[in-house]
């Protein structure tokens, strides 16, 4: 009987993590073929994959973060390009598997924790919920070994993202979907809820990821020109197509005029 009840009560199994090589960009899995992470061996801090070059989008409409926090580790790439492009910002990384941030450190060359990068092991659902007025801009990145959706939707949790921004005059969370999924629709309306109506999208990539955004805080009333402003500053910042970003929101969330209110 005991044997029994150690069968429905064993912990959960971590995924397998494996890495591969290919044309001098270092891959990460969890036990399949599924890509979690990337990174080019010459430019360690480049973001190799579209989806997370996308999950920055969102500072178009807040330039500035101070506090970004990432739900889901992976390869540790957004980790990364956040901690060095944004330099005053403190960079906190949250992920349930100490082993995927051992590779990380050592495969992926992810930074020590420092005073401004740190690095949590634990729940993201956990850490959210108590997190209340925590961030000002929230990447949410959270797949399990089959990859196919995201393993935290629920109205709950994304209320405790809203929540999570409390703090700031204006905060965005940045959510990787997957627009081929049964649970996309459901993400949506719970991101929609959450963030009373203000959910921006961009256009699928190759791949099937949509980026989706949810605006916290005072109601955004910015002109199309400062806009493009900001998006040349930031490309030349970072390197990361903010130009086309503009276009790209214009299109798929029906921004009119020369003044949108996000």
């Amino acid at each position: 009987m005991a044997k029994l009840f150690a069968k429905f009560f064993e912990p959960r199994r971590q995924p397998e993590i494996s890495i591969s090589e290919e044309g001098g960009i270092r891959y990460l899995h969890f036990g399949s073929v599924w890509i979690q992470g990337a990174m080019r061996l010459r430019d360690p801090f480049h973001l190799e994959l579209d989806y997370t070059r996308e999950l920055f989008a969102g500072l178009l409409f807040h330039p500035d973060p101070r506090h970004i926090v990432l739900l889901g580790l992976g390869a540790g790439s957004a980790s990364k390009f956040a901690w060095k492009n944004w330099p005053k910002a403190k960079v906190t990384s949250v992920e349930l598997n100490p082993a995927v941030i051992a590779v990380a450190r050592s495969q992926f060359e992810l930074p020590a924790d420092s005073k401004r990068m740190q690095t949590v092991c634990g729940d993201a659902q956990a850490f959210i919920a108590s997190a209340s007025a925590a961030a000002d801009y929230l990447i949410v990145d959270v797949y399990d070994a089959a990859a196919k959706g995201p393993v935290l939707s629920s109205p709950e949790f994304y209320a405790d993202c809203r929540a999570a921004l409390s703090g700031a005059e204006s905060g965005v969370m940045a959510v990787n979907l997957f627009g081929r999924h049964k649970s996309y629709e459901t993400n949506l309306r719970n991101i929609e809820k959450a963030f009373d109506g203000r959910l921006l999208v961009l256009p699928p990539s190759e791949r099937g990821n949509v980026i989706a955004f949810g605006i916290a805080g005072a109601p955004l009333e910015i002109k199309l020109s400062e806009l493009r402003s900001r998006a040349a500053r930031l490309k030349e910042a970072t390197g990361l197509e903010f130009n086309r970003w503009v276009g790209a929101f214009r299109s798929t969330n029906q921004l009119e005029g020369n003044t949108w209110i996000v």
